[in-house]
Parts: structure tokens; C-alpha cells; sequence
């Protein structure tokens, strides 16, 4: 009898199963939430920088028919417990901690700080309400950016502190720092500053809160990254019990990091549904999402690097600042992964780092795709600006400095050990498809012709999860939990604590799992998104690629055992001897034998067994990622510069990344052009503008503005696809790798092409005024 092999879906293009829901308009969304007797929310906010709060007269607004409830600053102190930003609070911000209320009370710290929340039957007459709310407020002097932040005279932001620095301020070193800086035959000072930009996702924040007096329990829906960071964000701040809050959330219109946790407004909002009883809606605006909800990476170093005269990196010493806005978030936490990071794939001897975290009448930083990226844009420009210096090929200098492959395998300075790590291998092939030697000619001619045309080559590593460090503590990240069960239609459903907001979990989850259970693709079913059912979890990143696809793949396993366990007492044969194709459990090699995994679900429940075999078919699994792995991989972007106009054109984009085994191809692909779109737009389009009192210039899409199909090229990527890990699990994250190694690799590219000129790039926003700019600082 000819035996038919089983399909295997993990490494195919299987189309998204969320897609012909989303795309048809059958999507559901925070928006799209209406409960009976629902009230709807908006806020008053700050227009000024820095100032105090004199008074709030909200008379008239709560005389406004329609308007139900009018919560200032006081009121809503008075209706929650005082405390950190939840996220801050759990992740462990460390140092004295700035103290502060959900709605401005003593002080407003930034343009659209909330001031007072309205609640009112529609959201016009919320807005309307909101109008009618008279603050008054006394100026006060303004902190703009990090370094007033620094100084010494300027004014505490929080009256619980003595300055502007949030956190702990420290330094360490790795190696013999001073010996290795007294050795070295070239002393190199830079200072290099990354900007302020933003996460803007399609979707905003938003939630429903619905409390129910009755029974105790806040109901909230969110657009969250997580249903288990808000359910503790509420549940610490409302001073609820946490098994009194559920957290739902449907589909998710993007995040990029910015919807971890619960933000003051959502938490303003649960906090009115209570006192009210009823459900209230607040969904952020466009102009409420740019200015208020919270922006990254604006950040600035000083770097000392010490090389040979053959162009051997061989140290390191970064101060780093970070502008973390009014209020910390995730700011203070971001420095260490930079530090960790920062000597990336090279084989550096010794490394200084410290860091310095301010606090600034500005937007909170928060997470954006790769919050530690500014560590490639800084290791990756120093690269080329040295290589320049001495007289080297970009492409040479990373060649020589990339660690070697050996075992037991060569360890950053920092600690990790850089198992795998394919960097050599991408920088090659990347050089390969675009032939270096060929452009430089062309690149000749067209000067000579008065077109300047630039390459830029950039290379990068993510811990996806990475291997673990020894005695690293362990976390809420050290773990990934999942459910899953076999019930009687023959569905293998997953429940999983891991969010998705455009990453495909519910397809990848289930290629994985129909693979390793034996099922169709089908009749895999995963469950997200309700903080009832789903085990604890969040998306941190791309690392949730190897944790949740690993606990999927172990968890599915494991119900698979259970499963021939009970089969083998129907069919009277092994469990070893079974196996399951296609949804049929059978001995192996042999159809004729084959029960449908459904018939087996529906004689465990039929009571048939004795107490001594175990008839139920769930398993709660967990993973901790194993040997772990890096993802990385090498881009490399041709542009030309139009010298008059300061317009860059990206000519062509190619990129060999390596994160592994591929779940989904195209899934992957999808998020590597993703990222890159993201970068391109951060180096020539968006900004997060203040002034220099601290007024924000960006507050719509005619001033932040985004990169679209037109300055995006087509992108040409190739996989190395390397498994070299001695376990099961050897796929990887790659969802944040195109946003982190994009700029640097732009703004390489845009500095060739201006060789001609002597420009030298220090910056990585370079929008056409800044690159006209830097042609004539160079002439001058």
C-alpha cells in the first residue's frame, strides 16, 4: 500500500488566515466596540511646556447637557492609588523614582499633558465639553531639551527630586579600558546624535472600560501588546484585585512597541468607568497620537574609539544621554541593552559605557521596534568614518573586525557568547548581489556627469532571544507559557498569553503545530487576546518568535503524547508504534489502522477508561528558549543625492539576514520590508519636532511626515537561513532587524555619495534642507 506523506507547513508561504477577515472589513477593532449605555471619553490638555497648575474650573463643562462626569487632576488622584508607570514599576526602572498623578495636578510637563478627563454620551459633546474647562496656569521656565536638562540651574521637573536625572547613573567597563586606549595607534573622538521619532501605528491607543458593580469586576477592552501588562497596569493603579480585571483585545492596528501596558489615559478611563458604573470609550485622535502618546529614540553619545593602523577596532568608550521625556516610561531601561549590545558581531577587546537618563518637558519615550537600535547606528557609523580615515573599504573594515567563528564560540566583551552568528557570511553575499567593484565604476562615470551616487553597507546582530548569560536573573520574559487542547471536532487549539498586532501569530503558531501535532493546518485554531483564557505572556519583541513558536512546537508535542497514549488502548498497539498523519492517528506505515484524533478526544471524554489512565487532553507547556540564538544579517543601499535639491533617491536595497529556519517566508519578508520602510522613513522623513520652549511642531501628517510607495524601493533579500543551533527550536526573530540596521545603512550610503563634498554625518535625520546643510558647512 503506498503510504501518503504528511504535508509539512512550517517553511511554506501559507496564506495569512487573518487576512481575508481583515481585509474584507470583518476586522474588530477598540473603535469598533459599542456596550449598551456606553459613555464616551476625551481630555483636556496642556498647551504649554512647563507649567503649574493654579486652577481647574470645570462648572461649566459638568453644566453642558450630555456631559456626565468631569474628572480634574484631584479628582482622579483621589480615585486611584499614587504609583509609577506600571510598565515602569514592573520592568524595574531603578533608582529614586519621580512621583506624579494620572491627570496634572501640581504641574503640566508637556504639550498635551492631561489635565482633566470629560465623560459625556457621544464624543462630540465630550470634545465640546472639554472646550469649556478653564485651567490656569503660571509659566514656567521650560526644559527643552537634554542638555538644560543637565544643568545644574535647571528647574526639577518633579518636586520629589533634586534634579533631572531619572534613574541610576552609571559606568562600567569590560576589559582593560585605559591600557587598550594607551596601546592603540589612532584615537578617535565622535559625538553622534539619533533623533526623536515615533512609533505612529495605523490604529491608536484606545479602550473600552466597562465595570460592573455587581460583581466587582473592570472588563476592559484595549489595543494592547499585551492583555496581561494592562490587566496589571489597571489592577495596581485602580487598586483592584487583579482577578477582578479582564483585559480583551481584538484585532490590533499595528503597535510597534507602543502599546505595552496601560497608559494614564487608559488607566484615567478605567478609573471613570468605575466611579460611574458604566462603560466609557476613549480612542486617541491623530493629533492626541503624535503629540501625547509618546515618541523614541532621541538619544546622543560621545565615543572615543581606539583602532590599529590596519583598522583593528580594538576599544570602545560611549557616554550615552537619554531624552526620556516628562514622564519614564521605558527610557531608563533602554540604556542597558544598549550597553549589552553595543560592541555587536566584532571582536572588540575592551569597552567603557556609561549612561545618563533626563528627564524633559517632552513626550514619554517609549519602545519603538529595536528600542536599543541606536547601538548599530553608532557602532555601524563609526565603522565607515574610520574606514575613511585609514584609508580602508567599508566592506574591509567589518570583514576584519567580525569575530571569528569558533568553538567554544567567541564571546562579545559585554558577555554573550555569539553562537552562530553568520556576519561574515551576510556581508559577503550582500557585496556579491550588488557588486561593489561595478558601482564604484559606475559611480565614477556619474560623477564625472554631475550625479553623486553613494553605497552604504551596514551589519547588525538581535539576541532573538539570544543565549542566556550566566546567572541572569530571571523574569516575566525568561518564560513562555501556552495551553493547548484536543477537543472532540478534532480542533488543536493554542491559548497563548503573546498578542499579535501584525506579526502573524495566528498563522506561524499553527504551521508549527499542525507540523509537529500531525493535524492540518485547519484544524489548528490559536486563542489570543483575553486575559481569562491565555496563559501570562507578552510581545517583547521578536524574540517572541523562538519563545512562543518554541512552547508551540513543545506544547504540541506534548498534547501528541497524551493523545497516542490514549489511541494505543483503541488500536492495541504501541504508542511508539503510532503516529499521525493528516489528522489520523495510525500505525506507522499503515492508514488502515487510522482513527480520526476526534474519535480519540471523544472516547477520552466518554468515561470508557478506568482512573488509571489519564483521559485528559490539555497540557499546559512552557519554554525557555533553549539554546537560544541570534538573529542578524547585512543590508547594503544604493541612493543618489541630488546636490541642488538635498532630495536622496534610494536607487536599490538588497538584504542576507539569517534568522534561522523560516516559519513563513513570506511572513518574513513582510516584516523585514516593514522595518526597512520604517528606517528609511526615520533618516529622511520623520521627526518629532519641539522648540526650544518646548512647543511641538509635528502635531499632523503635513508636518510628521511618512514615508509612502514612492521613497520606498523594491527590496531584493535573501535568507541565509543557517540552523546552526544543536536543538529543536532554530527559528528565529526578525521582526525588528530591518528598523535597527536601515539607518545606519542610509546614512552610510547618503555620506559616500557626498564625498566629493568632505561631508562628514554625525546625525541620522537627513531630510533635504539638512543635507543642502552639510554640502555647504563642508564648502565653508
Amino acid at each position: 500500500m503506498t503510504q501518503i506523506a504528511a504535508q509539512r507547513y512550517t517553511g511554506t508561504s501559507v496564506k495569512r488566515s487573518e487576512d481575508p477577515r481583515i481585509l474584507t472589513g470583518g476586522g474588530r477593532y477598540v473603535d469598533d466596540i459599542k456596550l449598551p449605555g456606553m459613555l464616551h471619553a476625551a481630555f483636556v490638555r496642556s498647551p504649554l511646556a512647563h507649567g503649574r497648575v493654579v486652577a481647574v474650573d470645570a462648572a461649566a463643562a459638568r453644566e453642558l447637557p450630555g456631559v456626565v462626569a468631569v474628572y480634574t487632576g484631584a479628582d482622579m488622584a483621589a480615585m486611584t492609588l499614587p504609583g509609577q508607570d506600571p510598565l515602569f514599576a514592573m520592568m524595574g526602572g531603578g533608582g529614586p523614582a519621580p512621583e506624579y498623578t494620572l491627570l496634572a495636578t501640581d504641574k503640566v510637563r508637556f504639550v498635551g499633558d492631561p489635565v482633566a478627563i470629560v465623560v459625556a454620551e457621544s464624543r462630540y459633546l465630550a470634545e465640546d465639553g472639554c472646550e469649556l474647562v478653564e485651567v490656569d496656569y503660571e509659566d514656567l521656565p521650560p526644559v527643552a531639551s537634554a542638555a538644560a536638562a543637565l544643568d545644574a540651574g535647571s528647574p526639577p521637573l518633579f518636586a520629589n527630586l533634586d534634579d533631572n536625572i531619572i534613574g541610576p547613573h552609571k559606568r562600567t567597563e569590560f576589559g582593560d579600558v585605559a591600557g587598550t586606549f594607551a596601546g592603540a595607534d589612532l584615537v578617535s573622538e565622535f559625538h553622534i546624535d539619533v533623533h526623536r521619532h515615533q512609533n505612529v501605528p495605523m490604529e491608536g491607543r484606545g479602550i473600552v472600560a466597562d465595570y460592573d458593580a455587581g460583581t466587582g469586576i473592570l472588563t476592559a477592552h484595549a489595543a494592547t501588546q499585551g492583555v496581561h501588562m494592562t490587566k496589571l497596569g489597571i489592577a495596581m493603579r485602580l487598586g483592584i484585585e487583579p482577578d477582578k480585571v479582564r483585559v480583551l483585545a481584538g484585532d490590533i492596528g499595528g503597535s510597534f512597541g507602543l502599546k505595552i501596558g496601560a497608559s494614564r489615559e487608559e488607566l484615567a478611563v478605567a478609573a471613570a468607568s468605575r466611579a460611574l458604573g458604566r462603560p466609557v470609550k476613549w480612542t486617541e485622535d491623530r493629533s492626541e497620537n503624535l503629540a501625547a502618546s509618546g515618541h523614541a529614540r532621541e538619544e546622543s553619545f560621545d565615543v572615543r574609539a581606539a583602532v590599529s593602523k590596519d583598522g583593528d577596532l580594538l576599544g570602545l568608550d560611549v557616554a550615552m544621554v537619554i531624552d526620556i521625556g516628562a514622564y519614564p516610561v521605558m527610557g531608563t531601561m533602554v540604556a542597558g541593552i544598549v550597553e549589552a549590545m553595543m560592541p555587536g558581531p566584532y571582536k572588540l577587546a575592551a569597552f567603557g559605557f556609561e549612561s545618563t537618563a533626563v528627564a524633559t518637558n517632552k513626550a514619554s519615550y517609549v519602545a519603538y521596534r529595536g528600542p536599543w537600535a541606536s547601538e548599530t547606528f553608532v557602532r555601524e557609523r563609526i565603522l565607515d568614518v574610520l574606514a575613511k580615515d585609514l584609508g580602508l573599504d567599508p566592506l574591509e573594515i567589518r570583514l576584519r573586525n567580525v569575530a571569528p567563528r569558533t568553538d567554544p564560540p567567541f564571546s562579545m566583551v559585554t558577555g554573550r557568547p555569539l553562537v552562530g552568528v553568520t556576519t561574515r557570511e551576510s556581508l559577503e553575499r550582500v557585496a556579491q548581489m550588488v557588486d561593489i567593484p561595478a558601482f564604484r565604476r559606475r559611480q565614477a562615470q556619474e560623477r564625472a556627469r554631475g550625479r553623486y551616487l553613494g553605497i552604504g553597507l551596514a551589519t547588525f546582530i538581535e539576541a532573538a532571544p539570544g543565549p542566556r548569560q550566566p546567572g541572569a536573573p530571571s523574569g516575566p520574559m525568561s518564560l513562555e507559557h501556552m495551553r493547548l487542547m484536543l477537543s472532540e471536532d478534532g480542533i488543536v487549539t493554542l491559548f497563548t498569553g503573546q498578542m499579535p498586532h501584525g506579526q502573524s501569530h495566528q498563522t506561524t503558531l499553527a504551521q508549527i503545530a499542525a507540523d509537529e501535532f500531525g493535524v492540518p493546518f485547519e484544524q489548528v485554531r490559536v486563542v489570543v487576546g483575553d486575559s481569562a483564557v491565555v496563559p501570562f505572556g507578552f510581545t517583547g519583541g521578536s524574540r517572541s518568535a523562538t519563545m512562543t513558536g518554541g512552547v508551540a512546537l513543545h506544547g504540541a508535542r506534548q498534547l501528541k503524547g497524551k493523545v497516542l497514549d490514549i489511541a494505543s488502548l483503541l488500536i492495541e498497539a504501541s504508542a511508539a508504534d503510532l503516529e499521525i498523519v493528516d489528522g489520523q492517528v495510525q500505525v506507522v506505515g499503515d492508514p488502515d489502522t487510522a482513527i480520526g484524533v476526534g474519535e480519540v478526544a471523544r472516547r477520552a471524554a466518554s468515561g470508557e477508561f478506568g482512573p488509571d489512565v489519564d483521559t485528559s487532553l490539555e497540557v499546559e507547556a512552557s519554554f525557555d528558549g533553549g539554546e537560544g540564538g541570534w538573529s542578524g544579517g547585512s543590508h547594503c543601499a544604493i541612493v543618489e543625492v541630488d546636490v541642488e535639491t538635498g532630495i536622496v533617491t534610494v536607487e536599490r536595497y538588497v538584504a542576507a539576514e539569517d534568522c534561522g529556519a523560516l516559519i513563513n517566508p513570506a511572513v518574513v519578508e513582510g516584516q523585514i520590508r516593514g522595518g526597512i520602510a520604517q528606517g528609511i522613513g526615520a533618516v529622511l522623513l520623520e521627526r518629532s519636532a519641539y522648540d526650544e520652549d518646548g512647543n511641538y511642531q509635528s502635531a499632523t501628517f503635513m508636518d510628521y511626515l511618512l514615508p509612502t510607495a514612492c521613497e520606498i524601493p523594491r527590496f531584493e533579500i535573501e535568507h541565509l537561513e543557517t540552523v546552526p543551533l544543536d536543538a529543536d527550536v532554530n527559528f528565529r526573530g526578525v521582526g525588528e532587524g530591518g528598523m535597527i540596521v536601515a539607518p545606519p545603512t542610509l546614512v552610510n550610503a547618503i555620506e559616500d555619495a557626498l564625498a566629493p563634498f568632505g561631508v562628514r554625518i554625525y546625525e541620522q535625520h537627513l531630510p533635504p534642507a539638512r543635507i543642502l546643510e552639510l554640502i555647504a558647512e563642508s564648502a565653508g
